[in-house]
């Protein structure tokens, strides 16, 4: 049974579900806003390597973290501008992103470190008891983005907006704005993921880091019902698997040792088979991914 359940099992999924539940919050905004924003895959990676050329830089773990929000929000404002003003696909814009920070910061190591592969180590943040600031972060922005969304005058305006858009923009909403802000704030919440992975749990940035974190939780947001509650659920307990896949490497399971392949793909396999249980269920926001021509009825 401990192999299964225990505190550090406990502890550590509560670490590895961080930059999913960051990732999905990020969603939740984007999503809500009805802009689709598969680009927090890409913006993870290039949060994850600013965060790291920040700390190398200043020598401050604090500052990179400043650095990858920002970097973070730089990009989605890129996918914004593309998507919101000049309505290209979303899909084909946030797809365009991610394939610019596999290529693009394995290209930076090299000019900025002069290295292959990896960066060099670098001031990490601090941790607070067993976790990273933003582990703990993240928890507390899952009730933030819940409040903010379903509590306040601005949530209900960005929330309009990714329903119908038209009668948003009606009694005078600002469509165009609210979408900007929107995925802005996804862009960051998926820098400070990707900051988490290089800089909370590790030292430095490497090739494939996020390793498919930005889909992951793009898929708990949606088995969450694009609720930030329910998407933060979600990735614990993707996060869960991931550790489980971890533990069980290796280890033999009344009497057979299960191959390291089959463990591996477990948190893969787990979303999958979530995605088609829950996502089948889940109704998404209606204007979701469709551009807005202002005056559009």
């Amino acid at each position: 049974m401990d192999k299964f359940f225990s505190i550090e099992i406990l502890e550590a999924t509560f670490r590895m579900a961080t930059p999913l539940i960051l990732a999905a919050l990020g969603g939740c905004f984007s999503e809500r806003a009805g802009v689709t924003n598969i680009a927090l895959e890409g913006i993870m990676s290039f949060g994850a390597f600013a965060a790291v050329v920040g700390s190398y830089i200043t020598g401050s773990a604090w500052l990179g973290l400043l650095i990858a929000a920002i970097i973070g929000g730089l990009f989605a404002y890129i996918h914004a501008m593309l998507s919101v003003d000049m309505k290209a696909d979303q899909v084909i814009s946030g797809t365009a992103i991610n394939l610019l920070a596999t290529g693009g910061t394995i290209y930076l190591i090299g000019v900025i470190f002069n290295a292959t592969g990896s960066t060099p180590r670098v001031n990490r943040l601090p941790e607070w008891g067993s976790y990273a600031p933003t582990v703990y972060l993240a928890y507390a922005m899952a009730i933030i983005a819940w409040i903010i969304l379903y509590k306040t005058p601005f949530g209900l305006r960005l929330r309009t907006v990714g329903e119908h858009p038209a009668a948003a923009d009606t009694v005078g909403v600002d469509v165009y704005s609210m979408r900007y802000i929107a995925v802005i704030i996804s862009g960051v919440l998926a820098g400070l993921a990707g900051a988490h992975m290089s800089i909370g749990v590790s030292e430095l940035f490497s090739k494939n880091m996020i390793s498919g974190r930005g889909f992951i939780g793009l898929a708990a947001m949606i088995a969450g019902g694009w609720h930030p509650i329910g998407a933060c659920v979600a990735a614990v307990l993707f996060g869960y698997f991931n550790k489980l896949s971890l533990t069980l490497s290796g280890v033999p399971i009344l009497g057979v040792v299960i191959p390291n392949q089959f463990t591996q793909a477990l948190p893969y396999v787990v979303t999958i088979v979530a995605l088609a249980i829950l996502g089948t269920k889940s109704v998404g926001p209606k204007a979701n991914g469709i551009p807005y021509e202002k005056g559009e009825r």
